[in-house]
């Protein structure tokens, strides 16, 4: 939205202009718009009062009377490596399409998660794109978002008993991968660090950890199965217990980067070696992955490519409503990679 103001920093609008020349707001608006019933002389007069006094067409404000905004809203956890990206493909797709976003952040919070929704609908947004917080067990709430009119489509975290447009990865089978890379190096004894199996990615991923194990006739020991480590105090606490135990594991799959960049300073500071002792491999890939000594290895879960996907999605919809075309919610699924760096590169 541009805005000028004037000395006395009030912005000029057309109730200004129409003051001056002594005509309705509507006239004006008429006129600036070169409406046929307006005379070419009046237009030119609207023209050059509007240059004289600065006068900038208030696009926000033509929007709003229109009911759209060209705003969309995003929702995500936390701005990290992996959301800053995503928020990168969004906001790509978005400035070509002359759209803004407004950004906001729950803190895994499902009430910061409330509180955000309330302020986009309140903002007129258009699209909300949202990664939901590791608190939240329901859809109501965005179910209440789509019943003001406004689409939500969910990225990489997703309520699953909700029906709503998303884009997600193949969680199930980047994890499959992930961990089978592990038993194809010769690692036995898998850790799994996952979030809360109440979003739907981790469950999915531990399924996929699972099946890898049971494909590999590996004992699956629940000792080495690890739900909600989520913060950094419980990722680090759970690798220094397993680390310095008897019958320690020799690799961690986890479902974060940051959950394998905090097992790998553990495993440092107790003197093991990776990958020969220790294998490590992460999901996400954060930047962080490709400075660390050694390297991490970890799912590529593209990022960027999501946060475009979720986008798109929008103006998909967005081009069917205007054709009259029936919207019908979809899911659209990005496949991850697996990178293979130094730290699952076990010599057999």
């Amino acid at each position: 939205m541009s805005v000028i103001y004037m000395n006395n920093n009030k912005r000029i609008t057309i109730y200004d202009l129409a003051k001056e020349l002594n005509v309705s707001p509507s006239y004006i608006s008429k006129a600036l718009n070169n409406h046929p019933l307006v005379s070419m002389k009046m237009r030119e007069k609207v023209q050059k009062k509007a240059i004289e006094l600065k006068y900038k067409h208030n696009s926000y404000a033509a929007n709003l009377r229109k009911g759209i905004s060209r705003t969309i809203g995003v929702v995500v956890p936390q701005i990290n490596s992996f959301f800053s990206e995503a928020i990168a493909g969004i906001e790509e797709v978005c400035s070509n399409q002359d759209y803004g976003l407004v950004i906001c952040r729950s803190h895994d919070s499902y009430e910061n998660e409330c509180r955000a929704l309330d302020t986009l609908m309140r903002q007129n947004v258009d699209c909300i794109l949202i990664s939901i917080a590791a608190e939240t067990y329901s859809g109501e709430h965005l179910q209440n978002i789509i019943n003001n009119g406004i689409p939500v489509i969910q990225f990489d975290r997703f309520v699953d008993n909700f029906n709503a447009f998303r884009v997600v990865n193949n969680n199930e089978e980047m994890a499959y991968w992930a961990v089978k890379h592990l038993i194809n190096k010769g690692y036995k004894r898998i850790v799994y660090l996952g979030g809360t199996e109440v979003l739907t990615i981790y469950r999915l991923r531990k399924e996929g950890y699972l099946r890898a194990l049971k494909e590999a006739n590996l004992s699956i020991s629940t000792d080495l199965i690890f739900d909600n480590a989520f913060s950094e105090k419980s990722t680090i606490d759970i690798a220094i217990q397993l680390l310095s135990s008897n019958t320690p594991p020799d690799a961690f799959f986890t479902g974060s980067d940051y959950a394998a960049l905090n097992v790998l300073q553990v495993a440092d500071n107790l003197g093991i070696n990776i990958p020969d002792e220790l294998g490590i491999i992460g999901s996400g890939n954060d930047i962080l992955t490709k400075f660390t000594k050694p390297r991490l290895s970890a799912i590529d879960q593209k990022s960027m490519e999501l946060g475009r996907k979720a986008a798109n999605l929008y103006f998909e919809i967005l081009a069917k409503e205007e054709n009259k075309e029936k919207v019908v919610e979809k899911e659209e699924i990005v496949p991850g990679d697996i990178l293979t760096r130094e730290s699952t590169a076990k010599s057999q």
